[in-house]
C-alpha cells in the first residue's frame, strides 16, 4: 500500500509532504515520487502516527479491572475507533489477590484483542498516600514492595511497564534504588512529598510523574511541591497531563509545555469505564462514580479519572495554543519512548511498525491504519 501525496508529519516531527510506502505490518519507505500498483491519493490529507495512550482504565463501559477478556477487548476497539493504536492497561489500588487475576488476565489476553495493541500494564497504585487517594480505595495502600511487583509482572507476563508510588512512603526511596534503572518505569504519584523528597526520588531513578498538577502536592511561590520538583529535577521527568479542560486549566497546559518543552509532556486520558458513556452512575475498580456532564466524580466531589480519549487531548491542546506538531508528539513519540518502545511505535519512520492516522484539514480522523491494514 502507497499513501501518495500527503503532507506527513515525519520523524522529526516537521510537516513535509511525501509518500508512505507499507509493506506487511512495516513502514518499508518514505520519500517523493514513490510507486506501487496499490496507492491511495492523500492529496490534502495529513498523516500522523497512530495515538498512544499510556494510562487509561477503561472505556464503553468496559474497566481493566473487571478482569475479563471481553473488558480487554471492549476498550481495545472503542479506543482504535479514536485512533488510538498502543495502550498500556492501567490498573488500580486493590488487594494484591484481585491484582493477580487482573494481571494474569491481561498477561493471557492481551493478545487477543481486536483494536488498539495493548502493550503493557500501568500500576497505579496500591503505594499511595492515603492522604492523596483521590478516587482509589485507602484501605488497601501500602508501602511499596520488589517482591509484590515481581509476582504481579510474572502475573501479567512481563508486561508491567510503570509502577505509580508516592516517594514519602516508608521504604518507597530504597525501593526506587533497587527498582529503576530496570524494566520498570516508576512514576511519582498520588503523593504528599514535600519537593525535597520528591527531588530525591529523581535523583534516584524515578523519571515520571503521574497526572501532573493531579494528586500530588502543587506548586506555590514558597512550596515547589511535586510539581517544581519536576519543572526543577535536573534529571528531566516526563510527565502525564490530562488536557480534557476540566483536570487542568488551559493556561497551566500552555504554561507546562513551555517549562518542560516539546520532549517531556505525555498527553494520557485516564479514563474510566464511562468514557463514550451516557451520564450516570458507574464505577471505577469497583469504587462508584457519578458522571455528570462528562465529569466524572466520586460521591465525595473529588474527580475520578476523565471520559476523554487521548485524540480529544490532542485536539483541544490545538484549540488551547500549543502547536499541531507538538501536540501530537506529547501522543506519540513522547510515550513511546517513556516505555521503551520509540524503536517499534510512535512515529512515521521506516521499519517501525505501521500504525498511521489520515486527517482532514479539521482533524478529524478520515482514515485509521493498524499494522499495515485499514481499519477504517
Amino acid at each position: 500500500m502507497l499513501l501518495k501525496n500527503a503532507v506527513v508529519l515525519n520523524d522529526k516531527f516537521r510537516l513535509e509532504k511525501l509518500d508512505v510506502k507499507l509493506s506487511g505490518d512495516r513502514i518499508e519507505k518514505i520519500g517523493t515520487d514513490l510507486s506501487d500498483s496499490d496507492e491511495i491519493d492523500l492529496t490534502g490529507k495529513t498523516v500522523i502516527p497512530g495515538l498512544i495512550d499510556i494510562h487509561i482504565h477503561g472505556s464503553n463501559g468496559a474497566d481493566v479491572c473487571d478482569g475479563t477478556p471481553e473488558a480487554l477487548n471492549t476498550i481495545s476497539e472503542y479506543l482504535l475507533s479514536y485512533g488510538i493504536t498502543s495502550f498500556c492497561a492501567t490498573t488500580m489500588s486493590l488487594s494484591i489477590e484481585r491484582l493477580r487475576g487482573i494481571m494474569k488476565n491481561i498477561g493471557d489476553n492481551a493478545a487477543n484483542v481486536k483494536g488498539a495493541r495493548i502493550v503493557g500494564v500501568n500500576m497505579e497504585g496500591p503505594y499511595f498516600s492515603k492522604a492523596k487517594c483521590g478516587a482509589q480505595d485507602p484501605d488497601v495502600m501500602h508501602s511499596p514492595d520488589e517482591n509484590e511487583v515481581a509476582e504481579l509482572d510474572k502475573n501479567a507476563n512481563g508486561m508491567i511497564k510503570l509502577v505509580d508510588l508516592a516517594p514519602e512512603l516508608d521504604g518507597a526511596m530504597d525501593f526506587i534504588k533497587k527498582m529503576s534503572g530496570g524494566k520498570y518505569v516508576l512514576s511519582t504519584a498520588h503523593t504528599s512529598s514535600d519537593y525535597e523528597t520528591a527531588m530525591e526520588a529523581y535523583k534516584n531513578g524515578a523519571s515520571h510523574a503521574t497526572h501532573l498538577y493531579n494528586a500530588m502536592t502543587g506548586f506555590t511561590h514558597r512550596e515547589p511541591g511535586v510539581v517544581g520538583a519536576v519543572f526543577d529535577s535536573k534529571e528531566e521527568p516526563t510527565a502525564e497531563l490530562i488536557c480534557d479542560g476540566i483536570h487542568i486549566n488551559p493556561a497551566v497546559i500552555r504554561t507546562t509545555f513551555k517549562v518542560l518543552g516539546a520532549d517531556r509532556v505525555v498527553l494520557i486520558s485516564d479514563a474510566l469505564p464511562a468514557g463514550g458513556m451516557p451520564d450516570g452512575e458507574y464505577t471505577l475498580g469497583g469504587s462508584p462514580v457519578v458522571v455528570a456532564g462528562g465529569i466524572a466524580r466520586t460521591p465525595g466531589g473529588a474527580l475520578a479519572g476523565s471520559t476523554t480519549t487521548v485524540y480529544q487531548c490532542v485536539k483541544n491542546c490545538v484549540s488551547f495554543g500549543i502547536p499541531f506538531e507538538t501536540a501530537v508528539k506529547a501522543a506519540t513519540a513522547n510515550p513511546a519512548k517513556v516505555i521503551g518502545m520509540q524503536d517499534e511505535i510512535g512515529s512515521i519512520s521506516e521499519g517501525k511498525r505501521a500504525d498511521l492516522l489520515v486527517l482532514d484539514e479539521d482533524m478529524n480522523i478520515e482514515m485509521i491504519i493498524l499494522g499495515g491494514k485499514k481499519v477504517k
